[in-house]
């Protein structure tokens, strides 16, 4: 018998905004739903998540792990949508999506959009972006980049719950089907290295989750190593001094040393935990946490790590067993200068030479490098939304979305230029950039052997040796813009929203002071006469200059919330950011307000 008072009904819920989801187009069709055409109506009874992504961008491949563990849990009434969203041409491409899909481990139903229709319906403006549609096909959340799994589980269950009750949740299976596994030695290699004394290439087997040797063929399949869940997706490797090897355990945000003479592993840096805003940059090497490290380099006595998750290059110590960022803000962009100071977009590559360590910085399409006093010098390149395939004086070069570089003997440096499919080089004495190779499937790496080139094709998986040509192939110069629609928007006063709401049963960190950031630049910077920098409200006045035609708005927030229960003294909490590019045109008439969804609805659209 219980004789303790009834506990108080809770207030119902207040009614969430809901809005018609338009129909998931794509010219390119689906993927991993065994040929069959994929609409709302076919989705009728599940909740589903449709997340907007493209596989060069690595806040997006960070969201497709996030959501693995609530496509297990709620796997008969939840539906991820993948739908793939091009920023670069070569994404665009139905092959480059289809080999995507299997390299990053997808296991949901994918609509390959080439023409961004429906990235346009639903009005998105960043990668990634994720949209809640619940069993009645209408939109009830949407959440722009990483840090949102946790609040899109708390509306599943809501959902589940309503519409269960209604009678509208419909449980089983979903639309996914699993593609065929195909065979091959390598699948979607990251980068390789020549091991001293024997002359075997070691590979990151990325797709597989191990490294492999090869013998000096290149083909013949010496041993694997960690296949047993020791790496998730291994990229960079650099030989260290003492013969060993430390590899960037990239998806477990870590480094790891392997000795090829005892074919031991031991874990050097990282938690195992990806590293979020305002979490320690320094100190010893097995408590930072790290993100997304891409590919490492031994330079000037330390192994400099491609921070890709955070755009930074960060140092590691083996003396003292220790950890720091060397270069970059984690702001997201091409800027030059003292290390402090620069912004890096993604490095995905290091090659170190005497004098410099040079960097691919992929999503700026660019190649850079940093000097002895650690400042930051871009050699080819120049921002966000401009690539291309053109040789010619650096200046003026182009490339597309670059993986990997590799310092030839000259004091030129080869670059891996991905999705270009080629081998490009510059050379620094003349200012000069050339084509060494084309046909290249998706090169994210090179290493030199003798007077050959062994080029990591990561996409038909394998390795190609070439001869380093004497004489440059010519190709046929063409130039590219990111297909994003500028927004037109009024010269003068502009107001800028970033739309955030708690997630239910969360609200705002405020403990430790503000628990909102947001960032603002430009591109030019003249575009900006007022609004430009950093502060803590999430709503800002901008003033934007009339004599500037276009431009581009950076803006970057964030926003710590906590689980709300008052018995709790030390509740979960969980950050929420995004950076935005948005590009912009000036034109009387246009809008005057812009508003950026972080998380929740708009509620000027409500």
């Amino acid at each position: 018998m219980n004789d303790a008072a009834p506990a108080p009904t809770p207030a119902p819920a207040p009614r969430r905004t809901r809005v018609r989801a338009p129909e998931l187009i794509g010219k390119g069709g689906w993927l991993n739903t065994g040929g069959k055409d994929l609409g709302l109506a076919d989705l009728r009874g599940k909740c589903v998540v449709v997340d907007f992504w493209t596989f060069c961008c690595i806040n997006c491949l960070h969201v497709l792990d996030e959501l693995r563990e609530l496509e297990e849990k709620h796997r008969d009434t939840v539906v991820i949508v993948g739908v793939h969203s091009p920023k670069f041409v070569h994404e665009a491409e139905h092959r480059a999506v289809v080999d995507a899909v299997e390299r990053y481990g997808v296991e949901h139903p994918v609509l390959d959009d080439p023409e961004l229709a429906t990235w346009k319906q639903y009005a998105v403006r960043a990668w990634p972006t994720l949209v809640v549609i619940d069993p009645e096909g209408y939109i009830v959340a949407q959440h722009a980049g990483e840090g949102h799994a946790h609040a899109i589980e708390r509306l599943v269950a809501e959902l589940e719950a309503e519409h269960g009750a209604k009678g509208t949740l419909r449980r089983g299976d979903g639309p996914y089907v699993p593609p065929e596994p195909v065979a091959t030695d390598l699948r979607f290699p990251g980068k390789a290295l020549v091991l001293p004394g024997s002359g075997n290439f070691l590979v990151s087997d990325t797709t597989r989750h191990e490294l492999v040797e090869l013998a000096p063929d290149g083909e013949s399949v010496v041993r694997r190593i960690g296949g047993d869940g020791q790496f998730k997706e291994p990229q960079g490797l650099a030989l260290l001094p003492d013969g060993k090897v430390v590899v960037a355990d990239t998806v477990h945000h870590a480094l790891r040393v392997f000795d090829p003479a005892t074919g031991d592993i031991e874990l050097v840096a990282g938690t195992g935990r990806q590293w979020w805003q305002g979490q320690p940059t320094s100190g010893p090497a097995l408590e930072v946490d790290l993100s997304s490290p891409w590919d490492v380099a031994w330079w000037r006595g330390k192994v400099w790590i491609a921070m890709a998750g955070v755009h930074q290059l960060w140092t590691y110590d083996p003396e003292t067993k220790t950890v720091e960022v060397a270069a970059g803000t984690t702001n997201e962009g091409l800027v030059d200068g003292p290390g402090a100071e620069a912004w890096f977009a993604q490095p995905s590559g290091l090659a170190a030479a005497e004098d410099r360590l040079w960097v691919a910085d992929s999503e700026t399409s660019a190649l850079r490098y940093v000097d002895t006093d650690g400042a930051v010098h871009t050699a080819v390149g120049t921002g966000l939304f401009d690539f291309g395939h053109r040789d010619g004086a650096a200046e003026q070069a182009l490339l597309q979305h670059p993986l990997g570089v590799t310092a030839l003997p000259d004091g030129s440096v080869a670059v891996a230029d991905t999705y270009n499919h080629a081998l490009r080089r510059y050379d620094p004495a003349s200012g000069e950039v050339t084509t060494l190779a084309t046909d290249l499937r998706e090169p994210s790496g090179a290493v030199l052997v003798g007077d050959d080139i062994v080029v990591v094709e990561s996409a038909r998986h394998r390795l190609t040796r070439l001869r380093l040509p004497e004489e440059a192939v010519r190709v046929e110069a063409v130039a590219h813009r990111t297909q994003r629609a500028a927004t037109e928007v009024a010269p003068g006063g502009l107001q800028l929203d970033v739309v955030f709401q708690a997630p239910a049963g969360q609200k705002l960190d405020t403990r430790y002071g503000p628990s909102t950031r947001l960032l603002v630049s430009s591109t030019p910077p003249e575009l900006l006469l007022a609004g430009e920098g950093t502060g803590t409200d999430l709503a800002r006045g901008l003033s934007l200059n009339p004599e500037i035609a276009e431009g581009v708005l950076h803006v970057s927030a964030m926003a710590a919330s906590c689980d709300d229960d008052p018995a709790n003294e030390y509740p979960a909490c969980h950050v929420h950011q995004q950076d935005w590019g948005v590009p912009v045109r000036l034109t009387e008439g246009g809008a005057t307000r812009l508003p950026l969804v972080l998380a929740g609805m708009d509620p000027a659209e409500a």
